[in-house]
């Protein structure tokens, strides 16, 4: 069989071929007009993993007859983002574009360093992140970059690519082994051709029961966008939620074992603390952060240590939802009711008209609140709340 791995072999080189998100690649979508004009910019994908995102750079760069660099946020650093500038400024009537797969990996040190190429044009950008870039991603990059979204492939996207897969291995599947490649990708094409690749690989021939074999492969058991990845999240997030440390931690081994992103579940852990601990225990948010600091700062091997205090302290905590719940019910009556009038005694009165039409009028302390009552920081029982919410309760005492 040949070397080249078939995903590369599978990979295409111009639009055209290109399966998958219509919204950014078709007639008068953003990613063609950008080829067709010729108008590089620096750019972000964020999807999920087997989304084209590695695809769609190579496929710009192509269009757009520039050097491509690939780079791994995973082993790269500012040393080798620094060779590239300085080659890039050798290239004279050509464009490099330096593609930096896995960007929330950088710290922000790492990503300021890019910031200076970016914006004069020495490089052009091209990211992808399966994180958010809103929380990944420093704010004065993602200022001078454009963010596209990519979405997971549907079925018949998968069914597509999986045709054109099976036509180069020269093999053929029956319906029943299709439908099995098709649900096993869930929407992530890498997923489907490694799989099948394997399968070819070990058996030759394309069944249900060869492909299920094939999937004794560890490495293919847990993809970081895939099913089991969002499956093991979710019950190591239950577990934390029914107080079973046990349960918790069997699941927390399961994701550092596969090499999960420690980052990605420090984050669940901050998010935990709030959500699900809240005002029972308000210092979980503390650990939950210094948790996520510690795995930035230290990361594998060692933070393991740090992610299981951090997810067993969170288990043990006593549960507390109802900041979740009264932000919820809040931004409801914001999205209902749009910007209410905010109360004349409420409002910021820095000017003497202001004054004068009564905001901030009645705001001060009155002569009669007791001391009790200001220690507990409740100067008056009036409701402050605009005047069509008035009684409304989020936050429910018990």
């Amino acid at each position: 069989m040949e070397s080249t791995p078939l995903a590369d072999r599978l990979r295409p080189s111009s639009l055209k071929e290109f399966v998958g998100q219509s919204h950014l690649v078709g007639e008068g979508k953003p990613i063609t007009l950008l080829v067709e004009k010729k108008l590089p910019h620096s750019m972000i994908f964020w999807g999920p993993p087997g989304s084209g995102k590695t695809t769609l750079a190579k496929i710009i760069a192509n269009h757009l007859d520039a050097n491509f660099v690939a780079l791994s946020a995973v082993s790269a650093g500012k040393a080798d983002v620094k060779k590239v500038i300085e080659e890039a400024k050798t290239l004279f009537g050509q464009k490099t574009i330096l593609f930096l797969d896995e960007i929330h990996r950088f710290n922000k040190a790492q990503q300021d360093f890019l910031l200076p190429y970016v914006e004069n044009g020495t490089i052009l950008f091209i990211g992808a992140t399966t994180e958010n870039p809103s929380f990944s991603v420093i704010s004065a990059l993602l200022s001078r970059t454009q963010v596209f979204v990519l979405e997971a492939h549907p079925k018949e996207d998968i069914a597509k690519i999986i045709g054109k897969a099976l036509k180069i291995l020269k093999v053929k599947a029956g319906k029943k082994a299709l439908d099995f490649l098709i649900s096993f990708a869930n929407g992530d094409a890498r997923q489907a051709i490694n799989l099948l690749e394997n399968t070819v690989s070990l058996y030759k021939t394309i069944t249900v029961e060869n492909l299920k074999n094939a999937l004794q492969n560890k490495y293919l058991r847990y993809d970081k966008g895939g099913e089991e990845h969002y499956n093991t999240i979710s019950a190591f997030i239950k577990s934390m939620r029914a107080s079973n440390p046990d349960a918790t931690v069997y699941y927390l081994a399961r994701m550092i074992a596969t090499g999960e992103d420690p980052l990605f579940i420090a984050r669940r852990m901050v998010i935990f603390a709030s959500e699900d601990v809240g005002q029972a225990q308000p210092t979980a948010l503390v650990v939950a952060n210094a948790v996520f600091e510690a795995c930035r700062s230290i990361g594998y091997p060692e933070c393991s240590l740090n992610l299981a205090h951090g997810a067993i302290y969170m288990a043990q905590a006593k549960k507390d939802r109802r900041s979740n719940d009264a932000i919820k019910e809040a931004l409801f009556d914001v999205e209902k009711h749009g910007n209410l009038s905010i109360p004349l005694n409420l409002r910021n009165a820095p000017t003497k008209l202001m004054k004068e039409l009564g905001y901030g009028k009645g705001y001060d302390l009155p002569a009669n609140a007791t001391h009790h009552a200001l220690q507990a920081g409740k100067y008056t029982k009036e409701d402050l709340l605009p005047t069509e919410l008035k009684g409304k309760k989020y936050f429910k005492e018990k």
